[in-house]
């Protein structure tokens, strides 16, 4: 498989997670093209294998965002958004209300991963928005893969804990 299928493949997963992780778009689209930059430079040395490629991708990504957090940090300055408009993405033509409600679960979605333990966050955005499997999650965050299924099931709990008035029942 060549650099470009693979790119095709990964990518679109590669950025969900990045943005699903906490990574503005914009952010998440440069460090797919970094990732993909370092993959470029190490073709010579990678098996033919998209799945080996995909947790190194993931892994690679994952160090690029570290690396950027830890040089924001270092920023003097602090973007401030207005309130109004925190979360107010949304398509134009939806009913105002249908947007509000919208923009108020978006900002419920993101309050309640923030309120997750970084590990259980992890383990859950890799596997459902990633996409990725179990082995790989094991093998890119360094545990058991049955760790892995315990990370991905508590985080499952505690979000239906902090979203249990939104569940709506038949």
């Amino acid at each position: 498989m060549n650099i470009e299928e693979l790119y095709k493949a990964i990518a679109p997963r590669l950025t969900n997670w990045l943005v699903a992780s906490g990574s503005q778009y914009h952010e998440a689209c440069d460090l797919v093209q970094n990732t993909f930059l370092k993959i470029w430079n190490m073709r010579d040395d990678l098996r033919d294998d998209e799945d080996s490629v995909s947790g190194l991708a993931f892994t690679i990504a994952r160090n690029l965002r570290k690396n950027l957090a830890r040089d924001n940090a270092r920023l003097t300055f602090v973007e401030e958004i207005r309130e109004e408009d925190a979360g107010s993405v949304g398509p134009a033509e939806l009913p105002s209300e249908t947007a509000a409600r919208n923009a108020e679960l978006r900002k419920r979605l993101s309050e309640a991963f923030a309120k997750l333990p970084p590990i259980l966050r992890e383990a859950y955005t890799l596997f459902q928005v990633g996409e990725m499997s179990i082995r790989d999650i094991a093998n890119q965050t360094g545990v058991s893969e049955n760790l892995v299924k315990v990370r991905i099931f508590r985080a499952k709990e505690k979000l239906k804990e902090i979203l249990a008035d939104l569940r709506v029942t038949f």
